[in-house]
């Protein structure tokens, strides 16, 4: 017997009854497989949980993944909305997935299940205008479809969309005055545009198409921000554009794909008043064919950074071939004064790390310049077995990776042998 069949049986025991009304908390989450088998049950259980609880007991927190099925979903929505009517509920969040996974979708399908959508929407108002999370997936809307939710789900606190869109090059909108998190992984926008979100604190955006991806106008409490891109032209987004209107963010997560690098390198009297705030940055998927040195100017710009992490790898199994998509140069970058100290970072982590030049000159730079670094880690390359699987003939790079202990040690007096003032070998770990 599985947990959703133990749960319904639970609901018929009179035993367990009395128990059931006293949850605070109901997550009913299944696996894509066990979901498409049970998905009525799943919208027969949450119905008859909510039915059976006191009114005076609040529920915490009540969580539901769902096939988008139209009699499964109008069912959990009418549910929902009832128990908002008559019980106390702090968070309800709806996962909804497709029954077609994105690589499988054709326009047709994406049409098609936004229409299904927008119907379990309009059946199911009450349940939507108290929903804390939302999670959608493979959904092509019409023009103002977004904005109905968004005008709707006045409660939302975390929206995420995934292959979604409002068609091929559409330009998005967003002003949500309850906002905290948002979350668009591809899909076709042209723009993104952040009109009014005063409390989002944190933005994931990951896009395809090489226009303005994304404009920030009013959010004022941004922290976190992550950017992902495969970069296939030869534009490049400049940070004090994209960044002129916010000064708050805190983290900075920025994935290359293993592709061709999409931000471009700026003097740092220019970006340093926007990322004054700054203090942890991960650049995540460098291309290992491009050296490194280009980073340093994030560390010029960023004073009070605190942590800077590197991933060079070339991880290829989510595309259809093992080749890059375009041709890869480095990145071209001067440093702004040979003398440049920076008096906070305290930690650099870098993973695919090799002995060569490339990365023995760039740790050689960055513990010159961080005088109170405390900690260097470095990683060798990262393995995926899918990878290994999906392209069993790839070529994979010879590691240069020290293993012995000698070689180690080595490195470490090869790194800070140049320098007096460089931080002692100790603080350099290597951590395979």
């Amino acid at each position: 017997m599985d947990t959703l069949d133990a749960l319904r049986a639970c609901i018929v025991s009179k035993q367990m009854q009395k128990l059931l009304t006293m949850l605070s908390q109901i997550v009913i989450v299944l696996g894509n497989l066990e979901l498409f088998r049970k998905n009525g049950l799943v919208a027969d259980v949450t119905d008859k949980i909510l039915r059976k609880r006191s009114p005076d007991i609040t529920i915490r927190k009540l969580k539901v993944k769902l096939f988008l099925a139209p009699n499964d979903c109008r069912s959990l929505g009418k549910s929902v909305g009832l128990a908002m009517a008559t019980q106390k509920l702090d968070a309800v969040e709806f996962e909804i997935v497709t029954p077609k996974n994105s690589y499988h979708c054709k326009d047709a399908d994406l049409l098609n299940f936004a229409r299904q959508f927008n119907t379990f929407f309009a059946d199911c108002p009450d349940a939507f205008s108290g929903l804390t999370r939302l999670e959608l997936q493979n959904l092509r809307f019409g023009e103002s479809d977004i904005s109905n939710i968004l005008s709707t789900c006045k409660r939302l606190e975390s929206l995420f969309f995934f292959e979604c869109d409002a068609g091929i090059r559409s330009v998005l909108h967003v002003e949500h005055a309850a906002l905290v998190e948002l979350g668009i992984t591809y899909g076709k926008f042209k723009t993104v545009q952040l009109d009014y979100l005063p409390k989002l604190q944190r933005m994931t955006y990951s896009w395809f198409l090489d226009e303005n991806p994304l404009v920030l106008c009013f959010v004022p409490q941004l922290s976190k921000l992550s950017l992902s891109n495969t970069r296939l032209s030869d534009k490049t987004i400049m940070l004090s554009q994209l960044l002129a209107n916010v000064q708050t963010v805190r983290e900075l997560y920025l994935n290359f794909q293993s592709e061709k690098i999409w931000v471009r390198p700026e003097c740092h009297r220019v970006l340093a008043p926007l990322l004054a705030e700054l203090h942890t940055v991960n650049l995540d998927y460098l291309p290992e064919e491009c050296d490194i040195d280009w980073t340093m100017f994030l560390l010029e710009a960023a004073p009070f950074l605190q942590e800077l992490c590197i991933i060079v790898w070339d991880h290829k199994c989510g595309n259809e071939s093992q080749k890059s998509y375009s041709e890869k140069t480095d990145v071209k970058w001067e440093p702004s004064s040979p003398n440049f100290k920076h008096k906070n970072l305290r930690k650099l982590t870098i993973y695919g790390f090799e002995s060569d030049g490339n990365f023995m000159r760039y740790i050689r730079h960055v513990m010159k310049a961080a005088v109170n670094i405390k900690e260097v880690s470095l990683h060798d390359s990262k393995a995926c077995k899918l990878c290994a699987e999906r392209f069993p003939h790839m070529q994979v790079r010879p590691s240069t990776y020290p293993r012995s202990s000698e070689e180690k040690d080595s490195l470490r007096n090869k790194i800070t042998e140049a320098s007096v003032m460089m931080a002692s070998p100790a603080v350099i770990h290597f951590r395979a």
